[in-house]
């Protein structure tokens, strides 16, 4: 009897060969019925499982969202590159890195560099998460989070509470927080850990400490505008925690500007733990994320988790105390 081929179970289900090997493999990009319509075609043409042993992956592609290809976003993702790259290095894969925007043809660039697997770094829009399903390559997001996918992120929630705990055990009373938007689940969730320590620490959150930093615009001068309203308040803001590092040091650049002491006239805590964190002067108290980590992580759930259902992993954090929030 001739070997049932993928061919002949798209032939019998009206499917591409495409969809049917994605749907054998159990890939991400189709619905429950149209994986059961093949899996029960093949069994009742007698396709041989074995088969579908998957290929060594040999090339990986690195998207990084163009918002974050900047000199803003680079001290964070640049060090979760380089340890993609070391994970790949050890492990004999290449890796192409590809800058991509909501309006690119991010199918062109993928069959340019024709990878086995995509790691997708930071933020995307889910029309763009949607459009690489379809290529039907494993996929893991890193710094990312969305439903049905495998993930490696940093504890968020967790490093948002350690800074706002830290802030209210120096005895600071009225501490805001300046966000990105709340789009991107990582901030988002710095913002679920700021709300926890206040609501655990019986502190009632004034929303008019709570500022969404507009990332258009040239410079600081969103970081520059949210500092004018939390300092311009009847009872304003005596320290700042900031969704990252390159806020945080606008924040304490305009402050010192003004001629305001930190931490004696207000305390600021940053997130992520940039080289330009503890350069700084005063030093920025931070919560520091292992950057290259989160590469190297994103990389082996590539290679080891092909087989298993979406996972999610997240990477320890820990409070970096400095000058910046702490007088000695």
């Amino acid at each position: 009897m001739s070997q049932v081929t993928l061919r002949g179970i798209a032939e019998a289900t009206g499917l591409s060969i495409g969809t049917v090997s994605r749907a054998l493999k159990n890939q991400v990009g189709m619905t429950e019925e149209t994986r059961n319509k093949v899996r029960e075609a093949a069994m009742r043409l007698g396709y041989d499982f074995g088969q579908l042993k998957k290929g060594r992956i040999r090339r990986i592609a690195f998207l990084l969202h163009n918002q974050h290809n900047t000199l803003a976003s680079s001290p964070f993702f640049s060090p979760v590159l380089q340890g993609a790259e070391a994970a790949c290095r050890r492990e004999g894969v290449a890796l192409s890195f590809i800058a991509v925007g909501p309006a690119e043809p991010v199918l062109a660039q993928i069959r340019l560099h024709q990878p086995d697997a995509i790691v997708c770094a930071g933020f995307f829009e889910p029309e763009v998460l949607a459009t690489l399903q379809q290529v039907g390559k494993p996929i893991v997001l890193v710094d990312m989070h969305w439903r049905g996918f495998t993930s490696v992120n940093p504890d968020n929630m967790r490093g948002g509470y350690l800074a706002t705990q830290h802030l209210l055990r120096c005895g600071r009373k009225r501490i805001a927080m300046l966000s990105g938007s709340l789009a991107h689940y990582s901030i988002q969730q710095r913002n679920r850990g700021f709300r926890q320590a206040l609501f655990d620490a019986k502190v009632h959150a004034d929303p008019n400490l709570e500022v969404i930093v507009p990332t258009m615009g040239e410079g600081d001068e969103g970081v520059v505008e949210a500092m004018r309203s939390i300092l311009s308040l009847p009872k304003p803001a005596d320290a700042v925690f900031c969704y990252n590092d390159s806020t945080a040091l606008a924040a304490m650049k305009y402050c010192l500007g003004e001629g305001m002491k930190i931490p004696h006239d207000i305390a600021i805590v940053g997130f992520d733990d940039i080289a330009a964190a503890a350069a700084a002067i005063p030093p920025l108290s931070t919560i520091h994320v292992d950057k290259e980590e989160l590469g190297k992580a994103g990389i082996e759930l590539l290679l080891n988790k092909q087989d298993e259902g979406p996972s999610q992993i997240t990477v320890p954090v820990q409070m970096i105390v400095r000058e910046s929030s702490f007088d000695d």
